[in-house]
């Protein structure tokens, strides 16, 4: 069997890099890919240092021509797309309330934590479904679970529900074909967005998610984990 290859987005630090490590040590082949050129070969770099296979490309999940001049990038030097984690996010207006959230703030988000895998989605994954195989894992946290949402940081959490619908919406345009499709909330991880009082180390953060992009054939789709267990939407 050829090589699986995985292509992370928000691949640069916190638990997008930690995605890319696991999923190396896995076996597959790793894209790794940020914002900036810099900093996906900072990053990259760092873990070819260990002796992982990991390339590094640039990819702006929030703007369309970046991720399809990336699908090309890729796909001329490293080849197709088996895995697809949807990690790049960001976190804005984190302490306002929803009536007091300004507009920009919501456009600003969906931008990244939904347009972005949407349209990272449409670019990878019909060459998954031609070739009947692929795994896709939605980054998304228990604070877009609408069955014990609260109010913090309304745009995110409104966003993260959104990217859960996304995720069985796909999981059912790729029932059959080998396309796996599932999102993972990796709980309150110590990174850069979660702050240093959080209770779970990247690794931990990243497991579930690297459970997920490789699941067998038979493995479930359409389905909401924390720590390999199914929770509820």
């Amino acid at each position: 069997m050829n090589q699986r290859v995985a292509l992370v987005t928000g691949g640069n630090r916190g638990i997008g890099r930690e995605v890319c490590r696991q999923l190396a040590a896995h076996g597959l082949r790793v894209v790794l890919t940020a914002r900036r050129a810099d900093a996906a070969d900072s990053a990259a770099a760092k873990l070819q240092a260990q002796g992982l296979d990991v390339a590094a490309a640039v990819m702006d999940v929030a703007d369309l021509e970046s991720i399809r001049a990336c699908a090309r990038d890729v796909a001329s030097r490293v080849g197709e797309i088996d895995v697809l984690v949807n990690n790049a996010a960001v976190l804005i207006a984190e302490d306002e309330d929803l009536l007091s959230t300004p507009l920009d703030a919501f456009r600003e988000t969906f931008e990244t934590n939904v347009w972005g895998p949407l349209m990272v989605c449409q670019a990878f994954v019909p060459s998954m479904i031609n070739r009947r195989y692929g795994r896709v894992v939605n980054v998304s946290s228990g604070a877009g679970q609408l069955s014990s949402m609260g109010t913090y940081a309304p745009a995110y959490s409104i966003s993260k529900a959104a990217l859960n619908a996304l995720t069985i919406q796909l999981a059912a345009a790729t029932k059959g074909t080998g396309v796996l499709v599932n999102c993972v909330d990796p709980g309150w991880v110590r990174t850069q967005m979660g702050g240093t009082g959080a209770p779970r180390s990247v690794e931990q953060g990243a497991e579930t998610i690297v459970w997920a992009g490789t699941l067998g054939a038979n493995g479930p789709t359409g389905r909401f984990f924390s720590n390999k267990r199914q929770i509820d939407w």
